[in-house]
């Protein structure tokens, strides 16, 4: 709280936020590529502008709240704004919005029954341009830059077919300001051509639109399909009429494309009606809108409010949550993981969250789409989603976005969403077991959708990490008739095969003999690969990062493993007992390991894999002053002195292999108060059972 801070803390906190911003308004402004959502950018905002209000004698001279846009950037000229670009206020709810109304009605003296009229239109997701016009005819374009000089654009901006290069009727003096952005339609071409070209997609329309305006060659820009609306003006030589909305019409009758969706409301009530319209045709206006922007529409009284210093008394940005959005559901996709799981997917119509395009969002599991949640109980009040609804999408912070709810009085397709139960990939028959919220393909191995995703799985970061080899080149490679890489085995003998082969790999497109030499020996530094490492790629199901780390460390090398594994029976016999004795490795985890090793087809894949590589045993901690080395340690009740973590951490670290359950291999049982069933067993099997105490005292820690 903002209440809480002292003045050295206020001072410090100015100082910080005062560099974060100007940081962040660099990369906004001046580098398109901005690192802040517009939520975070506004949250310090806010921030900044409360430890002013409450330390007005810290207000510093860089405050972000004197400062407006960036300074011009090399490469551009200059020029200097006759009246300046300022920015706007901010609105976040419904009561700053009658706030906005109370403070102008106070100001000017007018009463709460007064008329007072505003316009009210969406706040366009863009890039702000000044174009100047001298007795009908564009003389000049400049971004708007720190408010006071911006960059001159003026090649590019007569690009731009929304930009006329002359008027008729205009005066003589006009200074046209408005937003370049960009369409989604136009913004998803522009990516597909990006790519295509094997360069970096833009993140959003918004900044497509601002690097398109401010590139140093006119002929990129014109290539970019960027559009302009105006709304307002800065010097005229004569008035264009006696209120906002009135020169609004007189810009759009000059030539200028304008908002349609502006309009004149009377008051905070009609103000916030037209918001929540605005709002829900956001996603269908096919350009980004981050809000609703309110002025007051008499020129004369926007005369008499004036200006503070970077922002008019007479408008304000009324902002949406940067994290919700409604849109229209076109379709639900199923996608086919490593494991088999059918996971639907929502294509949504693109809409903005957050600052980010979202056209997909997932849809969990076919108890979510019905609405029904993991404990049976209703979600969204029972609403399930169905193809053709207007739903609700939103994110919280990176995630993957998510449908929130429905719009029920939006509904168009009366049939419920009918879950697949045939894999759309290979047509196998797709199970939901008991107990299991995911459906999954049966058809294993024969599956491609499978095989890629395990594929993927496999080069993956936490796995073998090969450089130069990503999900792109997997599905390349998978696909490839002449070098196909259909398991994992195959990608250690791509080399050898690409050099048997007439066509060449380097002189395919996207490849090179550099780029092919990197690729190959990339792969080779990775034929050495840690035990832990190797198991984890398998992608065999409930076996994670952690798990593998476990099992390695527990069976020391790849073969003992492997033997342990080849000849285990499910739920019996020693060799189980020793796997589900591994503490962190329960039954069904074991189930999934041995059916994967015993598998005919599956482990003829895993034995092609191994005998590419040489694989590490797993690091055994150095243990030979130990008084456990060696030993099976079984942890149970309450430890009082340490966690259960803590000491399991321990016991490992000494050479000890921690179990989580008792049997006829266990060494000894530390049983803290609260032992039950387990303290009993080891007393039938003749266990050595000890305190937490004896095992302090007995590992040296006490």
């Amino acid at each position: 709280m903002v209440s809480d801070l002292s003045e050295a803390q206020a001072a410090s906190e100015l100082e910080f936020l005062a560099k974060a911003l100007a940081e962040a308004n660099r990369d906004y402004h001046g580098a398109d590529a901005p690192v802040l959502t517009d939520a975070d950018y506004d949250g310090l905002k806010r921030r900044n502008a409360e430890i002013e209000a409450r330390f007005p004698g810290l207000k510093r001279a860089d405050s972000p709240s004197e400062q407006v846009g960036a300074p011009v950037a090399d490469g551009f000229g200059k020029i200097t704004h006759d009246v300046r670009m300022l920015s706007l206020g901010n609105a976040f709810d419904e009561e700053d919005v009658t706030e906005f109304d109370q403070r102008i009605r106070k100001y000017l003296g007018l009463s709460d029954d007064a008329p007072l009229t505003y316009t009210a239109e969406p706040k366009i997701d863009g890039l702000s341009l000044s174009i100047r016009y001298e007795n009908g005819v564009l003389v000049h374009a400049a971004t708007r830059g720190d408010g006071s000089v911006g960059e001159n654009v003026t090649a590019n901006a007569r690009t731009i077919a929304d930009i006329p290069e002359t008027l008729t009727g205009a005066p003589d003096v006009l200074d046209v300001r408005g937003e370049v952005y960009m369409s989604h339609a136009d913004f998803a071409s522009l990516n597909d051509r990006q790519e295509q070209d094997g360069r970096k997609p833009f993140a959003n329309p918004r900044n497509a639109a601002a690097g398109s305006l401010r590139q140093l060659d006119s002929s990129v820009t014109a290539a970019r399909p960027l559009k302009f609306f105006t709304y307002a003006w800065g010097a005229l030589s004569s008035p264009l009429a006696k209120t906002q909305s009135g020169a609004i019409d007189r810009l759009n009758s000059l030539g200028f494309s304008t908002n349609p969706l502006t309009q004149t409301c009377d008051g905070p009530a009609s103000l916030l009606s037209h918001y929540r319209l605005i709002e829900e045709q956001r996603a269908t206006l096919g350009y980004d809108i981050d809000g609703v922007v309110y002025k007051v529409d008499a020129l004369d009284l926007q005369d008499r409010l004036g200006f503070r210093s970077t922002t008019p008394r007479w408008a304000i940005a009324h902002k949406f949550s940067a994290e919700l959005a409604w849109t229209t559901l076109e379709a639900i996709d199923i996608q086919v993981g490593r494991t088999g799981a059918l996971s639907p997917v929502a294509r949504l119509k693109p809409v903005t969250v957050g600052g980010v395009v979202v056209s997909n969002a997932t849809l969990h599991n076919e108890d979510y789409i019905a609405g029904v949640g993991g404990d049976g109980a209703p979600i969204r009040e029972g609403r399930d989603i169905r193809v053709g609804d207007w739903v609700e999408v939103y994110r919280a912070g990176d995630v993957i976005p998510k449908i929130r709810d429905v719009d029920l009085t939006k509904r168009t397709n009366a049939a419920p969403y009918q879950f697949p139960d045939t894999c759309p990939e290979c047509g196998s028959p797709a199970v939901r077991e008991d107990g299991d919220a995911v459906r999954r393909c049966t058809g294993g191995l024969i599956c491609p959708a499978q095989a890629v995703e395990r594929l993927k799985h496999f080069v993956g970061r936490a796995a073998f990490d090969i450089d130069g080899l990503g999900a792109k080149q997997v599905e390349m490679f998978f696909a490839d008739d002449t070098l196909p890489v259909k398991e994992p085995a195959d990608i250690f003998t791509l080399a050898r095969r690409d050099a048997a082969s007439l066509t060449r790999l380097e002189n395919r497109d996207g490849f090179g003999k550099t780029s092919v030499k990197k690729l190959f020996q990339a792969i080779e530094d990775r034929r050495e690969i840690a035990f832990n490492r190797v198991l984890f790629s398998l992608g065999i199901r409930h076996v994670g990062e952690a798990a593998a780390a476990l099992i390695a460390r527990h069976y020391g090398n790849w073969a003992t493993m492997e033997d342990a594994l080849t000849s285990a029976h499910i739920g019996e016999g020693s060799a189980w007992d020793d796997l589900i004795g591994v503490d962190g490795v329960g039954a069904v985890m074991a189930t999934s390991l041995i059916n994967a090793f015993q598998n005919d087809a599956e482990r003829a894949s895993i034995d092609r894999l191994v005998a590419e590589l040489k694989i590490e045993d797993a690091a055994q901690p150095d243990t030979s002053d130990s008084p456990v080395a060696g030993k099976t340690i079984v942890f149970t009740g309450t430890l009082e002195k340490m966690t259960r973590a803590e000491a399991k951490a321990r016991a490992e670290s000494l050479g000890a292999k921690v179990s989580g359950s008792v049997s006829s291999k266990t060494d000894i049982l530390v049983a803290g108060p609260g032992a039950g069933s387990k303290a009993t067993k080891a007393a039938d099997l003749g266990v050595e059972v000890i305190d937490e105490d004896d095992w302090l005292a007995l590992i040296g820690a006490s």
